[in-house]
């Protein structure tokens, strides 16, 4: 499962990239009312949910796979993941509305524009699950190299101190 943890970083990108350009393709086909650029977004909002999929399966992989939480981190990584959580939610009940209004053809004017808000809506949703996600990294450290040498300099470190404190102990009792 290394393998799939390791994912997750690259795995992210796909349904942001996803995501966004499904609000501007929905967006272009709301304004010209050109069918291409609504069917192109519907095909974008079905990729960016596989891609949220992918990105949350290969998100929970990692936390399994990291075992240095802290308080903080752990506190940062549970908002990450219900945005995460409200995001991919959001977006596959999204594509299922959009489905069924579709094949329904009731894909009035309204409807376009109504979408385009909630993908507006979704997009804060990416915002803020990005920023937790970048704070456990770039400020918790979390799966960084930076906080894998760290550690194994605490413990070599806390490692010198035992012996040390072993020395000190064995010369005192003489």
């Amino acid at each position: 499962m290394d393998l799939l943890s390791s994912l997750h970083p690259k795995f992210v990108h796909f349904p942001i990239a996803f995501f966004l350009v499904y609000l501007l393709l929905e967006l272009i086909g709301a304004i010209f009312k050109k069918e291409f650029y609504s069917k192109a977004a519907h095909l974008f909002l079905f990729f960016g949910v596989l891609g949220a999929l992918a990105a949350t399966f290969t998100g929970d992989q990692a936390v399994d796979a990291f075992d240095g939480w802290t308080k903080t981190s752990h506190a940062v990584l549970r908002a990450h993941h219900n945005f995460a959580t409200i995001t991919t939610w959001f977006f596959s009940i999204l594509l299922v509305l959009r489905t069924i209004v579709v094949l329904r053809k009731k894909f009035t004017p309204l409807f376009k524009y109504g979408f385009v808000l909630l993908g507006v809506l979704g997009t804060y949703f990416i915002v803020m699950t990005g920023e937790y996600g970048g704070r456990m990294v770039y400020i918790q450290g979390v799966g960084t190299e930076y906080y894998n040498n760290a550690n194994s300099t605490k413990d070599s470190l806390n490692e010198k101190i035992s012996n040390m404190q072993d020395k000190i102990d064995s010369l005192e009792s003489k």
